[in-house]
Protein backbone atom coordinates (compact mmCIF):
# COMPACT_ATOMS: atom_id res chain seq x y z
CA UNK A 1 0.00 0.00 0.00
CA UNK A 2 2.98 2.32 0.51
CA UNK A 3 3.95 1.68 -3.11
CA UNK A 4 0.43 2.31 -4.41
CA UNK A 5 0.16 5.51 -2.39
CA UNK A 6 3.50 6.66 -3.72
CA UNK A 7 2.39 5.88 -7.27
CA UNK A 8 -0.69 8.08 -6.88
CA UNK A 9 1.45 10.86 -5.44
CA UNK A 10 3.95 10.69 -8.31
CA UNK A 11 1.09 10.66 -10.83
CA UNK A 12 -0.08 13.96 -9.40
CA UNK A 13 3.28 15.48 -10.26
CA UNK A 14 3.51 13.77 -13.64
CA UNK A 15 0.35 15.36 -15.04
CA UNK A 16 0.40 18.75 -16.73
CA UNK A 17 -2.13 20.63 -14.61
CA UNK A 18 -1.38 23.97 -16.27
CA UNK A 19 -3.65 23.14 -19.21
CA UNK A 20 -6.63 22.02 -17.09
CA UNK A 21 -9.49 23.90 -15.42
CA UNK A 22 -7.83 23.54 -12.02
CA UNK A 23 -4.62 24.97 -13.43
CA UNK A 24 -6.42 28.07 -14.70
CA UNK A 25 -8.43 28.40 -11.49
CA UNK A 26 -5.52 28.13 -9.08
CA UNK A 27 -3.12 30.03 -11.37
CA UNK A 28 -0.30 27.47 -11.10
CA UNK A 29 0.15 23.72 -11.42
CA UNK A 30 2.22 23.73 -8.22
CA UNK A 31 -0.79 25.08 -6.34
CA UNK A 32 -2.89 22.26 -7.83
CA UNK A 33 -0.39 19.66 -6.58
CA UNK A 34 -0.34 21.13 -3.08
CA UNK A 35 -4.14 21.38 -3.14
CA UNK A 36 -4.43 17.64 -3.81
CA UNK A 37 -1.80 16.88 -1.15
CA UNK A 38 -3.70 18.93 1.46
CA UNK A 39 -7.03 17.38 0.42
CA UNK A 40 -5.74 13.81 0.71
CA UNK A 41 -4.13 14.61 4.07
CA UNK A 42 -7.35 16.06 5.52
CA UNK A 43 -9.44 13.11 4.27
CA UNK A 44 -7.01 10.51 5.65
CA UNK A 45 -6.70 12.37 8.96
CA UNK A 46 -10.48 12.49 9.35
CA UNK A 47 -10.86 8.81 8.51
CA UNK A 48 -8.06 7.90 10.93
CA UNK A 49 -9.56 9.85 13.81
CA UNK A 50 -13.12 8.64 13.28
CA UNK A 51 -12.80 5.04 12.14
CA UNK A 52 -10.67 3.58 14.97
CA UNK A 53 -12.23 4.14 18.41
CA UNK A 54 -9.67 4.35 21.18
CA UNK A 55 -10.13 2.30 24.34
CA UNK A 56 -9.78 4.58 27.40
CA UNK A 57 -7.08 3.73 29.91
CA UNK A 58 -8.04 2.61 33.41
CA UNK A 59 -6.39 4.18 36.41
CA UNK A 60 -4.37 2.03 38.80
CA UNK A 61 -6.74 2.60 41.72
CA UNK A 62 -9.68 1.38 39.61
CA UNK A 63 -7.76 -1.74 38.67
CA UNK A 64 -6.85 -2.39 42.31
CA UNK A 65 -10.48 -1.90 43.32
CA UNK A 66 -11.61 -4.35 40.65
CA UNK A 67 -9.10 -6.95 41.81
CA UNK A 68 -10.19 -6.57 45.45
CA UNK A 69 -13.83 -7.01 44.49
CA UNK A 70 -12.99 -10.11 42.48
CA UNK A 71 -11.02 -11.55 45.42
CA UNK A 72 -13.93 -10.92 47.80
CA UNK A 73 -16.37 -12.68 45.48
CA UNK A 74 -14.20 -15.81 45.45
CA UNK A 75 -13.51 -15.79 49.18
CA UNK A 76 -15.77 -18.73 50.13
CA UNK A 77 -14.73 -20.91 47.21
CA UNK A 78 -11.07 -20.01 47.42
CA UNK A 79 -10.12 -23.16 49.35
CA UNK A 80 -11.62 -25.34 46.66
CA UNK A 81 -9.86 -23.35 43.95
CA UNK A 82 -6.55 -23.30 45.80
CA UNK A 83 -6.43 -27.06 46.49
CA UNK A 84 -6.93 -29.32 43.51
CA UNK A 85 -5.89 -32.99 43.24
CA UNK A 86 -4.27 -32.82 46.66
CA UNK A 87 -1.81 -30.06 45.74
CA UNK A 88 -1.69 -26.48 46.90
CA UNK A 89 -1.65 -23.97 44.05
CA UNK A 90 1.37 -21.65 44.32
CA UNK A 91 2.48 -18.61 42.32
CA UNK A 92 5.27 -20.68 40.83
CA UNK A 93 2.81 -22.81 38.88
CA UNK A 94 2.08 -20.03 36.41
CA UNK A 95 5.25 -20.17 34.36
CA UNK A 96 5.94 -20.41 30.67
CA UNK A 97 5.70 -23.89 29.26
CA UNK A 98 8.90 -23.45 27.29
CA UNK A 99 11.03 -22.94 30.39
CA UNK A 100 13.06 -25.77 31.85
CA UNK A 101 11.17 -28.08 34.23
CA UNK A 102 11.91 -27.64 37.90
CA UNK A 103 12.66 -23.92 37.62
CA UNK A 104 10.19 -21.33 38.72
CA UNK A 105 10.44 -17.92 37.09
CA UNK A 106 8.90 -15.13 39.09
CA UNK A 107 8.79 -11.60 37.79
CA UNK A 108 9.44 -9.02 40.46
CA UNK A 109 7.46 -5.80 40.70
CA UNK A 110 10.57 -3.75 39.92
CA UNK A 111 10.86 -5.59 36.60
CA UNK A 112 7.14 -5.25 35.89
CA UNK A 113 7.25 -1.48 36.40
CA UNK A 114 10.56 -0.94 34.64
CA UNK A 115 10.31 2.25 32.62
CA UNK A 116 12.33 3.56 29.71
CA UNK A 117 14.22 6.79 30.45
CA UNK A 118 16.48 8.89 28.26
CA UNK A 119 19.54 7.57 30.10
CA UNK A 120 18.54 3.94 29.64
CA UNK A 121 17.64 4.64 26.02
CA UNK A 122 21.10 6.04 25.25
CA UNK A 123 22.73 3.22 27.19
CA UNK A 124 20.82 0.66 25.14
CA UNK A 125 21.86 2.31 21.89
CA UNK A 126 25.52 2.50 22.90
CA UNK A 127 25.58 -1.11 24.10
CA UNK A 128 24.16 -2.43 20.84
CA UNK A 129 25.63 -5.82 19.84
CA UNK A 130 27.94 -5.93 16.84
CA UNK A 131 25.52 -7.70 14.50
CA UNK A 132 22.91 -5.00 15.18
CA UNK A 133 25.50 -2.33 14.37
CA UNK A 134 26.43 -4.03 11.10
CA UNK A 135 22.77 -4.17 10.14
CA UNK A 136 22.38 -0.45 10.87
CA UNK A 137 25.46 0.39 8.78
CA UNK A 138 24.18 -1.64 5.84
CA UNK A 139 20.79 0.07 6.21
CA UNK A 140 22.55 3.44 6.17
CA UNK A 141 24.38 2.54 2.96
CA UNK A 142 21.11 1.47 1.37
CA UNK A 143 19.25 4.65 2.24
CA UNK A 144 22.16 6.85 1.18
CA UNK A 145 22.19 5.17 -2.21
CA UNK A 146 18.42 5.23 -2.60
CA UNK A 147 17.91 8.84 -1.51
CA UNK A 148 20.85 10.23 -3.49
CA UNK A 149 19.15 8.89 -6.60
CA UNK A 150 15.56 9.77 -5.73
CA UNK A 151 16.16 13.33 -4.54
CA UNK A 152 17.62 14.47 -7.86
CA UNK A 153 16.06 11.97 -10.26
CA UNK A 154 13.57 14.34 -11.90
CA UNK A 155 16.33 16.96 -12.26
CA UNK A 156 18.53 14.27 -13.82
CA UNK A 157 15.79 13.45 -16.32
CA UNK A 158 15.30 17.09 -17.24
CA UNK A 159 18.97 18.07 -17.57
CA UNK A 160 20.84 14.92 -18.60
CA UNK A 161 18.30 12.74 -20.41
CA UNK A 162 16.25 15.51 -22.07
CA UNK A 163 19.12 18.04 -22.16
CA UNK A 164 16.99 20.90 -20.85
CA UNK A 165 18.03 23.89 -18.78
CA UNK A 166 16.14 24.88 -15.60
CA UNK A 167 17.82 28.31 -15.56
CA UNK A 168 16.74 29.29 -19.08
CA UNK A 169 13.87 31.78 -19.60
CA UNK A 170 10.49 30.22 -18.91
CA UNK A 171 9.25 30.73 -22.46
CA UNK A 172 12.35 29.18 -24.05
CA UNK A 173 12.62 25.74 -25.64
CA UNK A 174 15.32 24.63 -23.21
CA UNK A 175 13.16 25.35 -20.18
CA UNK A 176 10.07 23.64 -21.69
CA UNK A 177 12.23 20.63 -22.56
CA UNK A 178 13.49 20.51 -18.97
CA UNK A 179 9.92 20.71 -17.69
CA UNK A 180 8.92 17.79 -19.92
CA UNK A 181 11.85 15.79 -18.58
CA UNK A 182 10.73 16.46 -15.01
CA UNK A 183 7.21 15.23 -15.80
CA UNK A 184 8.59 12.08 -17.43
CA UNK A 185 10.80 11.62 -14.37
CA UNK A 186 7.64 11.61 -12.24
CA UNK A 187 6.31 8.79 -14.41
CA UNK A 188 9.55 6.93 -13.76
CA UNK A 189 9.08 7.38 -10.02
CA UNK A 190 5.53 6.11 -10.42
CA UNK A 191 6.93 2.96 -12.07
CA UNK A 192 9.29 2.66 -9.11
CA UNK A 193 6.40 2.81 -6.62
CA UNK A 194 4.29 0.24 -8.50
CA UNK A 195 7.22 -2.18 -8.83
CA UNK A 196 7.91 -1.75 -5.10
CA UNK A 197 4.33 -2.78 -4.33
CA UNK A 198 4.51 -5.86 -6.57
CA UNK A 199 7.94 -6.91 -5.36
CA UNK A 200 6.78 -6.76 -1.75
CA UNK A 201 4.36 -9.59 -2.52
CA UNK A 202 6.94 -11.40 -4.65
CA UNK A 203 9.29 -11.51 -1.67
CA UNK A 204 6.98 -14.02 0.06
CA UNK A 205 7.48 -16.38 -2.88
CA UNK A 206 11.26 -15.87 -3.11
CA UNK A 207 11.99 -16.10 0.63
CA UNK A 208 11.82 -19.92 0.95
CA UNK A 209 14.21 -20.32 -2.00
CA UNK A 210 16.90 -17.66 -1.50
CA UNK A 211 16.40 -16.62 2.13
CA UNK A 212 16.86 -13.19 3.69
CA UNK A 213 20.47 -12.96 2.58
CA UNK A 214 19.51 -13.51 -1.04
CA UNK A 215 16.72 -10.94 -0.86
CA UNK A 216 19.00 -8.38 0.79
CA UNK A 217 21.85 -8.96 -1.66
CA UNK A 218 19.63 -8.92 -4.77
CA UNK A 219 17.96 -5.66 -3.75
CA UNK A 220 21.27 -3.80 -3.42
CA UNK A 221 22.81 -5.45 -6.48
CA UNK A 222 19.93 -4.73 -8.87
CA UNK A 223 19.71 -1.12 -7.69
CA UNK A 224 23.46 -0.59 -8.10
CA UNK A 225 23.46 -2.09 -11.60
CA UNK A 226 20.32 -0.19 -12.62
CA UNK A 227 21.55 3.24 -11.53
CA UNK A 228 24.95 2.54 -13.09
CA UNK A 229 23.37 1.72 -16.45
CA UNK A 230 21.18 4.82 -16.27
CA UNK A 231 24.26 6.98 -15.67
CA UNK A 232 26.20 5.36 -18.53
CA UNK A 233 23.33 5.25 -21.05
CA UNK A 234 20.92 8.15 -20.32
CA UNK A 235 18.15 7.15 -22.72
CA UNK A 236 14.47 7.90 -22.06
CA UNK A 237 13.04 4.43 -22.59
CA UNK A 238 15.84 2.46 -20.97
CA UNK A 239 15.72 4.80 -17.98
CA UNK A 240 11.98 4.26 -17.53
CA UNK A 241 12.43 0.49 -17.74
CA UNK A 242 15.28 0.53 -15.21
CA UNK A 243 13.15 2.59 -12.81
CA UNK A 244 11.44 -0.68 -11.91
CA UNK A 245 14.68 -1.72 -10.19
CA UNK A 246 14.34 1.24 -7.83
CA UNK A 247 11.20 -0.40 -6.48
CA UNK A 248 13.15 -3.58 -5.69
CA UNK A 249 15.51 -1.53 -3.53
CA UNK A 250 12.67 0.37 -1.89
CA UNK A 251 10.82 -2.81 -0.95
CA UNK A 252 14.05 -4.37 0.33
CA UNK A 253 14.80 -1.42 2.62
CA UNK A 254 11.31 -1.45 4.09
CA UNK A 255 11.10 -5.18 4.81
CA UNK A 256 14.31 -7.23 5.01
CA UNK A 257 16.22 -5.35 7.77
CA UNK A 258 13.20 -5.42 10.08
CA UNK A 259 12.73 -9.10 9.34
CA UNK A 260 16.33 -9.63 10.42
CA UNK A 261 15.67 -7.72 13.66
CA UNK A 262 12.77 -10.08 14.38
CA UNK A 263 15.01 -13.10 13.66
CA UNK A 264 17.71 -11.79 16.02
CA UNK A 265 15.20 -11.35 18.83
CA UNK A 266 13.62 -14.74 18.22
CA UNK A 267 17.04 -16.34 18.44
CA UNK A 268 17.88 -14.50 21.67
CA UNK A 269 14.57 -15.44 23.28
CA UNK A 270 14.98 -19.11 22.39
CA UNK A 271 18.48 -19.12 23.90
CA UNK A 272 17.16 -17.56 27.12
CA UNK A 273 14.40 -20.13 27.37
CA UNK A 274 16.93 -22.92 26.95
CA UNK A 275 18.93 -21.45 29.83
CA UNK A 276 15.82 -21.32 32.01
CA UNK A 277 15.38 -17.54 31.96
CA UNK A 278 12.17 -15.75 31.18
CA UNK A 279 11.89 -14.40 27.63
CA UNK A 280 12.41 -10.66 27.61
CA UNK A 281 14.17 -10.57 31.02
CA UNK A 282 17.14 -8.18 30.88
CA UNK A 283 16.83 -8.24 27.12
CA UNK A 284 16.60 -5.68 24.37
CA UNK A 285 13.22 -4.64 23.11
CA UNK A 286 12.33 -4.84 19.45
CA UNK A 287 11.13 -1.25 19.56
CA UNK A 288 14.51 0.25 20.39
CA UNK A 289 16.26 -1.75 17.68
CA UNK A 290 13.65 -0.88 15.07
CA UNK A 291 13.94 2.77 16.11
CA UNK A 292 17.73 2.65 15.72
CA UNK A 293 17.28 1.11 12.29
CA UNK A 294 14.76 3.79 11.28
CA UNK A 295 17.14 6.54 12.46
CA UNK A 296 19.48 5.55 9.63
CA UNK A 297 17.00 7.16 7.22
CA UNK A 298 17.36 10.54 8.93
CA UNK A 299 21.13 10.10 9.22
CA UNK A 300 21.34 9.39 5.48
CA UNK A 301 19.33 12.54 4.77
CA UNK A 302 21.69 14.61 6.92
CA UNK A 303 24.79 13.21 5.21
CA UNK A 304 23.34 13.74 1.74
CA UNK A 305 22.06 17.22 2.62
CA UNK A 306 25.54 18.26 3.70
CA UNK A 307 27.56 16.82 0.83
CA UNK A 308 25.47 15.89 -2.19
CA UNK A 309 24.00 19.32 -2.89
CA UNK A 310 27.46 20.85 -3.21
CA UNK A 311 28.58 17.94 -5.38
CA UNK A 312 25.61 18.38 -7.73
CA UNK A 313 26.22 22.14 -8.06
CA UNK A 314 29.83 21.43 -9.04
CA UNK A 315 29.54 18.31 -11.23
CA UNK A 316 25.88 18.32 -12.33
CA UNK A 317 22.98 15.91 -11.85
CA UNK A 318 24.74 13.02 -13.58
CA UNK A 319 26.87 12.53 -10.48
CA UNK A 320 23.82 11.51 -8.44
CA UNK A 321 23.16 8.21 -10.25
CA UNK A 322 26.86 7.38 -10.33
CA UNK A 323 27.24 8.04 -6.61
CA UNK A 324 24.05 6.06 -5.90
CA UNK A 325 25.38 3.12 -7.90
CA UNK A 326 28.75 3.24 -6.11
CA UNK A 327 27.25 3.40 -2.62
CA UNK A 328 24.77 0.61 -3.46
CA UNK A 329 27.52 -1.71 -4.68
CA UNK A 330 29.60 -0.97 -1.56
CA UNK A 331 26.51 -1.73 0.53
CA UNK A 332 26.06 -4.92 -1.50
CA UNK A 333 29.49 -6.13 -0.39
CA UNK A 334 28.70 -5.12 3.19
CA UNK A 335 25.42 -7.05 3.10
CA UNK A 336 27.18 -10.15 1.76
CA UNK A 337 30.14 -10.25 4.16
CA UNK A 338 29.32 -8.27 7.32
CA UNK A 339 25.63 -8.75 8.11
CA UNK A 340 24.81 -11.85 10.18
CA UNK A 341 21.91 -14.07 9.16
CA UNK A 342 20.08 -16.52 11.39
CA UNK A 343 20.06 -20.08 10.09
Amino acid sequence: FVGLGGALGYLTGAMDWGQTILGYTLASEFQVIFFFAALVFIICLTVHLCSIPEVPLRYENEEAKFLLEAAERQQYSSIEEEIKNGYLKSPCTEIKAAAKPGKCVVVSRSEEKRQMTLKSLLKTLLSMPSHYRCLCVSHLFGWMAFLSNMLFFTDFMGQVVYRGNPYAPHNSTLYLTYKTGVEVGCWGLCINAISSSFYSYLQKVLLPYIGLKGLYFIGYLLFGLGTGLIGLFPNVYSTLVLCSLFGVMSSTLYTVPFHLIAEYHREEESLKLQEGEQAGEHGRGKGIDCAALTCMVQLAQIILGVGLGLLVSVAGSAVTVISASTVALVGCCFVAFCVRYVD
